[in-house]
């Protein structure tokens, strides 16, 4: 007689999750029968059928499950890789999705026949969907994947939790797709990186405390008595991140049936509040977070231990703390205090010094290993992200002084800005990490190709560097001719004149991204054959157990 299988009983957090998503989808279907606008509707039914999945895929699970799973296997941790994957996975499908929006909309400039006449088409509705697809759906995906697969071998522990991790990655990919096709349907607050309207951000609020949550026990139930100092950037990340989000997104919705909300701060303060925001999106965001992949990665694969452990504790500290006050630069020659501004522009100069720290020691991590950067364009890619990280916070602070800014502000040079960083930095460092964990997380020997590494690396260099170096010359000359007068005290040139001037360097733009996402799409391809034909590895990837401690 066939024995029957011992089936693990329902947890508390599974039956109160599948009563989360049970209850949300009926919440969900009432607000799909009483929307007061089409947006509404759209987005309630989305998350109708997300929730109803949900609860359904839960409970499937529940029926179908075996045993408890085990914590370590053989005296060594069982990792928790499925959520790691997953959010790889959407890392690479949005980096290619907004990047080619980015391409689309470069194009509008400099042909605006492109908008099509069509409302979901124009550059004003493309735009913010290509910054949140490029920074919240590429970079926050790489985050999650990167973070998650850091702390758990850091900690030398399987994750915390069994669905917490998957809640994050699909929770916060399905905040993604409400958020991109709100801005297609024209909801938007018009707050620069915090356009979601009350809806979305509520869901994300969910979403991210209990992504702290997961984080914090999987740390807490580490085996390893020190916490290497990638989890303490991941983790000034989360939290900076969640105390941005709640108070520059503290609204008031007109209705809970439709879409539009009021923001609770008004004038002066709400311009501060925005680039309090703003500015510190970047800095724990797109630096912090990254930072964190910059201390694992880049040691992992050069094979070499982080040059200066006790610089990474100084290069951590002092950024939390000064980048906090950097916001009002953005505020320049506005109705916002000179105080403010002064406060603003004197944290900025100071940061060069943490910054410049963070990139001596990711450089100087290649110590007796930079004839590596002969043969493997995967360390390459990842030592150029650091150059790039710090030429982009070299020129933030110099912009950030008043005489400069007055002449780069508004202009074409402020976008060659945050692109070299953006490209060189954020993008070059995510794909180096995605090149590292794809042949890890599916137990491959290699890269599918090392040479298709290459060719991403030259092209996406060349694309930036056409990219960058066509904005830079467009926004100052911008700015030249709009500070530029007559004899007589009048503007030397009208505003269709400037535009008409910038329009060889948005075409130069355009080849220059169009370069970037052909390297993102020969990437994705790479990648996708690694996974799916590469050679399996008999035993733990080499770099998988790299070392971490300090040379000093």
């Amino acid at each position: 007689m066939a024995t029957a299988i011992q089936r693990r009983p329902l947890s508390i957090g599974e039956g109160g999750l599948i009563a989360a998503m049970t209850v949300a989808a009926l919440v969900c279907l009432i607000v799909v029968a009483k929307a007061e606008d089409q947006a509404m509707a759209f987005h309630a039914a989305l998350a109708t059928l997300a929730s109803g999945a949900a609860a359904f895929l839960l409970i499937k699970r529940y029926t179908e499950r075996g045993e408890a799973i085990p914590q370590e296997i053989n005296g060594k941790p069982n990792y928790q890789l499925g959520p790691v994957k997953l959010a790889t996975f959407f890392a690479v499908f949005w980096g290619l999705a907004g990047f080619l929006v980015g391409l689309v909309i470069a194009l509008q400039l400099a042909f605006p026949v492109l908008n099509f006449d069509l409302p979901w088409t124009t550059f004003g509705r493309l735009r913010p969907l290509h910054t949140s697809a490029v920074i919240f759906a590429f970079g926050g995906n790489v985050l999650l994947a990167t973070s998650f697969y850091v702390v758990q071998r850091t900690s030398r522990t399987r994750i915390a939790g069994e669905l917490g991790s998957w809640f994050v990655v699909w929770g916060y990919n399905f905040f993604i797709l409400i958020a991109g096709t709100g801005y297609l349907l024209g909801v938007t607050q018009s707050k620069e990186y915090a356009e979601p309207e009350w809806y979305a951000d509520l869901w994300l609020t969910i979403v991210w405390v209990v992504y702290l949550l997961v984080f914090l026990a999987t740390l807490w139930k580490r085996k390893e008595p020190h916490i290497y100092v990638a989890n303490w950037f991941y983790l000034a990340f989360i939290v900076t991140i969640a105390m941005l989000h709640l108070v520059n997104n503290a609204t008031i919705p007109v209705s809970v049936f439709g879409t539009k909300s009021y923001i609770v701060w008004s004038g002066m303060q709400d311009a501060m509040t925005q680039w309090w925001y703003g500015h510190n999106a970047v800095g724990f965001f797109l630096t912090a977070g990254f930072l964190a992949i910059m201390y694992y990665f880049v040691p992992k694969r050069a094979d070499r231990p982080v040059y200066s452990y006790r610089l990474s504790i100084v290069h951590f500290w002092s950024l939390i703390f000064l980048y906090i006050w950097a916001g009002p630069h953005h505020l320049h020659y506005t109705a916002t205090p000179q105080w403010a501004q002064t406060l603003g522009m004197t944290f900025s100069i100071m940061l060069w010094m943490p910054s410049w720290g963070g990139m001596i020691n990711g450089l100087m991590t290649l110590s007796g290993a930079w004839d590596k950067l002969r043969t493997d364009p995967v360390l390459r890619m990842l030592v150029v992200s650091v150059a790039f990280y710090g030429m982009s916070t070299f020129e933030g602070p110099l912009m950030s002084i008043r005489a400069v800014n007055s002449l780069s502000h508004y202009t074409d040079w402020t976008i060659g800005h945050v692109h070299s960083g953006a490209l060189g930095w954020v993008g070059f460092v995510s794909f180096g990490a995605l090149y590292c964990l794809v042949p890890w997380l599916w137990n491959r020997k290699g890269l599918y190709s090392l040479k298709l590494v290459n060719w991403h690396f030259w092209t996406a260099t060349i694309g930036i560097v056409l990219y960058i170096s066509a904005m830079w010359v467009s926004g100052i000359l911008q700015g030249l001719m709009w500070r530029s007068y007559t004899a007589l005290g009048f503007l030397e040139y009208s505003f269709i004149e400037t535009v008409e001037a910038m329009h060889p360097f948005y075409l130069i733009r355009a080849l220059g991204g169009a370069l970037f996402l052909i390297g993102a799409v020969i990437m994705a391809y790479n990648l996708w054959m690694t996974a799916r034909h590469g050679e399996e590895a008999e035993a733990e990837p080499v770099g998988a157990g790299a070392r971490l401690q300090p040379a000093e």
